[in-house]
C-alpha cells in the first residue's frame, strides 16, 4: 500500500513539472481595450502612395479660349494628375497681372511685346519662351446686318454708325487694328464712331448683339460665330504680324510639370487643334 501512495506521488510531481513547462512555452498577448480597434493597413504601409494633383494656371490670349478648352481634355486624359486652370483676357492685362504678382505658371500671348516685357522684367527666361502661332487680322459684320462693308474705307460710310475695337493700349488686336486704321489714313476720322472692348471677345459680342455695324477681329475669333460674318480680311501689310508667344512664368512652383505642357502645346498633336481654329503655324 505505502508503494503504491509513493507512485502516485510520484506521478503527480511529475504532472505538475510537465503542466508548469507547458505554460512556459506559451506566447501571452495582452488583450485589446474595449476602445481598441482593429486598423486595416494604409496606403502607405501596402507602398500604394496616391499622387498628388498638380494645378496649372495657363494666363492666355482671349483668342484662345476655343482650342485651348479642347486641348485642356486631351491633355487632362493623358495626364490624370494634372489639372489646367486658365485665366482668360487681354494681353496686356494678363501682363500686368503676372507682373503684380498674380499665380501663373505659363503666359499665351496674343503680341510679343507683352511677352518680351516679362522677359525684359526677368519674369519669364528667354530660353523658355519662342513663339507658337501666328493668327490674322479681319472685319466682321453681323450675319442678319443690312449695312455693305467691303474695305475698310467703308467703315467711313454714314451707315456704320459703330465700329468696335479692342482697347489698343491693353488689348493686341485693337492695337493692330488702330495701325491699320492710322495707316488708312481714317484713324482720327472714325474716332466718334469707335467702341472699344475690354478683350477681343468683347468686340465679337458688340457685332453679334447688333451694337456695332462692323468690328476689327481675329480670324480665329470669327470662325467661331455663326452670329457674324467676315466682311474682309485686312491687309496684313498695315500692321504688324500676329505672333503668339507661349512663355514659362520663373515663379512657378511646378516646374517640371510646366515644362511638359510647354513642350506638350508645340506638338504636332496640339498644333493640329489650333489649327483647326484658325491659327497658322509659324515657318
Amino acid at each position: 500500500m505505502f508503494g503504491n501512495v509513493k507512485r502516485n506521488m510520484i506521478l503527480l510531481f511529475i504532472s505538475v513539472i510537465m503542466f508548469a513547462f507547458a505554460g512556459c512555452g506559451t506566447e501571452q498577448k495582452p488583450a485589446a481595450n474595449a476602445g481598441d480597434s482593429v486598423q486595416a493597413p494604409n496606403s502607405n504601409q501596402t507602398g500604394q502612395q496616391s499622387v498628388e494633383t498638380v494645378e496649372l494656371t495657363v494666363s492666355a490670349a482671349a483668342s484662345l479660349t476655343d482650342a485651348l478648352k479642347e486641348i485642356q481634355k486631351a491633355y487632362e486624359t493623358k495626364n490624370t494628375n494634372i489639372k489646367l486652370n486658365f485665366n482668360f483676357g487681354a494681353s496686356g492685362a494678363l501682363q500686368q497681372q503676372i507682373e503684380q504678382g498674380a499665380p501663373a505658371d505659363l503666359f499665351l500671348s496674343a503680341a510679343p511685346k507683352n511677352m518680351q516685357a516679362l522677359v525684359d522684367k526677368q519674369l519669364i527666361d528667354t530660353n523658355k519662351q519662342k513663339n507658337l502661332l501666328n493668327n490674322e487680322l479681319v472685319v466682321v459684320t453681323p450675319a442678319d446686318g443690312k449695312t455693305e462693308v467691303k474695305s475698310i474705307a467703308d467703315l467711313a460710310k454714314a451707315e456704320v454708325k459703330h465700329v468696335a475695337i479692342g482697347i489698343p493700349e491693353s488689348v493686341p488686336a485693337g492695337n493692330y487694328a488702330k495701325e491699320a486704321l492710322t495707316n488708312a489714313k481714317l484713324w482720327d476720322t472714325l474716332q466718334s464712331k469707335t467702341v472699344q472692348g475690354k478683350d477681343v471677345r468683347q468686340v465679337l459680342q458688340y457685332v453679334e448683339t447688333g451694337n456695332a455695324e462692323a468690328g476689327f477681329v481675329y480670324k480665329t475669333d470669327a470662325l467661331t460665330s455663326k452670329q457674324v460674318t467676315i466682311a474682309f480680311a485686312v491687309d496684313p501689310t498695315t500692321y504688324t504680324p500676329v505672333e503668339y508667344p507661349i512663355g514659362i512664368v520663373k515663379a512657378t512652383k511646378y516646374s517640371k510639370e510646366a515644362e511638359d505642357l510647354f513642350t506638350y502645346l508645340q506638338s504636332k498633336e496640339a498644333l493640329d487643334v489650333f489649327v483647326k481654329y484658325g491659327f497658322s503655324i509659324p515657318k
